[in-house]
């Protein structure tokens, strides 16, 4: 998300819009991130599970905020309470809502889909449903990043759905930027040789991520295999997960890479990403993954399945460390995938292009169609 909103403020500009982030803060601030570019925060409370993160309280203050900025299109970016405050905003322009998250399935689904069915679930979860449904009718565009989350979004009723993938970062991910000594690097940190197997997991260290299960994955795999993992990440879960290893001196957790080149060549320079997630709403790692010509195993469900497709990548039963276990050796044991056939993944200038030109089209509309 925050390489996301980065984007965004670089490449809107440049695209000839001007971007302004509203977000809750500790304090009213506007800071300035460039020509047509600003974030400004207002007062807001802390969210007391994760105190990292702050949530709107006040919708007095986001609407006056709001008035203020005298925007001529709205964007939300949350599928919780703020977006039903931003449609009881009296101000007179369209509005889109990117579902950034996807709840159900990072809690919902995850929790009970082993008891229950998904429509049963959905049955117990229908208050949600409908807190969808209307935000669809209050909203001119519902912005679904993956394939699967917009067709579902749909089949349950939401209105306005639209499919807009995202992108990835402009120039940087490439299967250039393999280098074998950082391969090397990397194997003899988990304890083994170049003709071992090197797979790389990115992404927070929190529950929705499964990285328990793709650690489960890894170890069973590697029974048949030398297979050395790397996963870069951070988050309240990394005990939890450093427990799961068992002190397995071929798996090793570091640090989020935020130099943004070295992590380009570290991605590039593995042997395939292993990622665990079913609720991702585009899993951005998968996509600079197969921008990298890296493949990917990923869940048959959620936005990390999009990344798979075309020969990048195989796909295993959401949720199975047994299945995702499969899908490794299957890519270490069977024919090699088509990588040089994959389509190139979509940039993030080429994402905000599309999207920016499809909310003129909305706020070209007669008030009355829109």
């Amino acid at each position: 998300m925050k390489t996301y909103v980065e984007q965004k403020l670089r490449l809107g500009p440049e695209l000839g819009h001007e971007i302004i982030i509203l977000a809750p803060g500790d304090k009213r601030e506007v800071v300035e991130r460039g020509p047509g570019a600003r974030v400004v925060t207002i007062p807001s409370p802390r969210f007391p599970l994760d105190r990292k993160y702050w949530y709107f309280a006040d919708e007095e203050a986001l609407h006056a905020e709001l008035d203020a900025l005298k925007p001529d299109f709205v964007e939300a970016s949350s599928p919780w309470r703020s977006p039903a405050m931003v449609a009881r905003w009296k101000g007179d322009v369209p509005r889109a809502l990117v579902m950034h998250a996807d709840p159900l399935s990072a809690y919902a689904y995850r929790w009970f889909e082993p008891l229950f069915s998904r429509r049963t679930i959905d049955r117990r979860f229908e208050q949600f449903w409908d807190h969808l449904r209307e935000l669809g009718h209050a909203y001119d565009r519902v912005v679904c990043a993956s394939h699967e989350l917009q067709v579902r979004l749909e089949s349950g009723g939401v209105a306005n759905t639209v499919l807009h993938p995202m992108g990835v970062e402009e120039g940087l991910f490439s299967r250039d930027r393999r280098d074998p000594q950082v391969r090397r690097r990397l194997l003899e940190m988990c304890g083994l040789p170049e003709s071992a197997t090197l797979l790389i997991g990115v992404g927070r260290l929190s529950a929705e991520k499964r990285w328990p299960m793709v650690v489960d994955a890894v170890t069973t795999a590697s029974h048949n295999h030398p297979i050395g993992m790397v996963i870069l990440g951070d988050g309240n879960k990394r005990s939890r997960i450093a427990r799961g290893i068992f002190g397995n001196p071929h798996i090793r957790m570091l640090e989020p890479e935020r130099d943004r080149i070295r992590f380009a060549t570290i991605l590039a320079s593995a042997d395939a990403l292993v990622h665990g997630c079913e609720a991702e709403t585009f899993c951005l790692s998968a996509a600079e993954a197969r921008a990298s010509g890296v493949p990917v195993i990923v869940p048959d469900r959620g936005g990390a399945a999009d990344h798979a497709a075309g020969g990048a990548g195989l796909t295993y039963t959401a949720g199975s460390a047994e299945a995702a276990a499969a899908a490794i050796r299957h890519l270490i044991e069977g024919p090699a995938l088509p990588l040089d056939l994959v389509p190139p993944s979509e940039t993030m200038r080429g994402h905000f292009s599309k999207l920016f030109a499809d909310y003129a089209g909305v706020a070209a509309r007669p008030l009355a169609l829109a």
